[in-house]
């Protein structure tokens, strides 16, 4: 199993730190979950059902007219290699760790790229696999530069997928609604920006014909009844979302500063995490973690990434921690 944020669990066992204590910035997930609605006893009691209004309103929310619901976007990212023969596969890296490894577990011969590496390969690729905004860089490419890829890619029956886990804070920079194009698939996390991300619900958005070969993949019943009607409520309560965006969009605006006021200036991010790159990141990360701050430590990349504090107390802690981290690293 690959390395993900939000281990804890883990980190209150290696640093004896009580669960209460900890400031947990190692998820980028919006720290403000969206309320949860009475969920009736017929939910538990009863197999779901597929027409209870939660596909319409989460076409509604992204803008197209057919997509499938899954057990979070990883049940895709999973299933989705298993549709099509053993082949080339460019994944623009670094980004989240799961596609690359979905792809290779599936028998297909992957390639990580760099952004400016993909025009040179994109003609001997079968599929390129992209994540908008990037994670863990929140670097974000251009609807336009997308859909040119997508459409060399379509003319020899390849795929164009575009994980966008982190844009629902950004919709308007969104090719979900270009959906409706053969080979093109766009992956939304739900957890993320609503907060939820215990509930294990993402999308997929394509065309109906693929939509159906995933939905044969990955069987009946994918969603759990309570969590159709927790999504539902929450994807069509607008005004909810509008305050997620702004409040998401201000707190990140803010741990930029707060970072760069400590000299620690971003490589990047989006409105839910910011992005750092240091020569130390590990010793930045156990100065951290040693004050109960849980950050995402990329050892590879020798990178960083900041969740948004929740709590003006969080953001209290995390200033003098970084703070007491340039007093001893001037």
């Amino acid at each position: 199993m690959l390395e993900h944020g939000g281990r804890l669990q883990r980190a209150i066992r290696e640093y004896a730190i009580a669960q209460d204590d900890w400031v947990d910035l190692s998820s980028g997930i919006a720290p403000w979950p969206f309320a949860i609605p009475e969920i009736p006893i017929r939910a538990w009691a009863r197999l779901p059902e597929t027409d209870d209004g939660l596909e319409q309103a989460a076409a509604e929310f992204y803008g197209v007219s057919q997509l499938l619901p899954v057990a979070g976007s990883q049940a895709a990212i999973q299933a989705l290699p298993r549709l099509r023969r053993s082949g080339k596969v460019g994944v623009l890296s670094p980004c989240y760790a799961e596609h690359a490894e979905g792809w290779r577990r599936a028998g297909h011969r992957v390639r990580e790229l760099s952004e400016d590496q993909v025009e040179f390969y994109l003609d001997s690729l079968d599929v390129l696999v992209v994540v908008n905004p990037n994670n863990p860089t929140g670097h974000k490419l251009a609807p336009e530069r997308l859909l040119e890829w997508h459409a060399k890619l379509a003319q020899r029956g390849g795929w164009l997928l575009v994980d966008e886990a982190f844009m629902d804070n950004t919709p308007g920079q969104s090719i979900a609604a270009q959906t409706w194009r053969s080979g093109l698939i766009v992956l939304r996390s739900f957890g993320k920006f609503f907060g939820l991300a215990g509930v294990r619900l993402g999308f997929v958005l394509a065309e109906r014909q693929l939509l159906q070969l995933l939905a044969e993949q990955l069987g009946p019943w994918a969603i759990s009844g309570p969590t159709r009607i927790l999504g539902q409520a929450c994807l069509l309560d607008r005004a909810a979302h509008q305050l997620q965006i702004k409040r998401c969009a201000e707190a990140s605006a803010r741990l930029a500063k707060t970072l760069e006021a400590a000299g620690l200036k971003p490589a990047g991010g989006c409105d839910l995490f910011q992005y750092l790159e240091l020569d130390q990141a590990d010793e930045l990360y156990e100065f951290m973690a040693r004050r109960g701050i849980l950050l995402r430590l990329f050892s590879v990349t020798s990178s960083l990434r900041f969740g948004l504090p929740a709590e003006e107390s969080d953001w209290q802690r995390l200033t003098q921690a970084l703070a007491e981290y340039r007093k001893e690293h001037p």
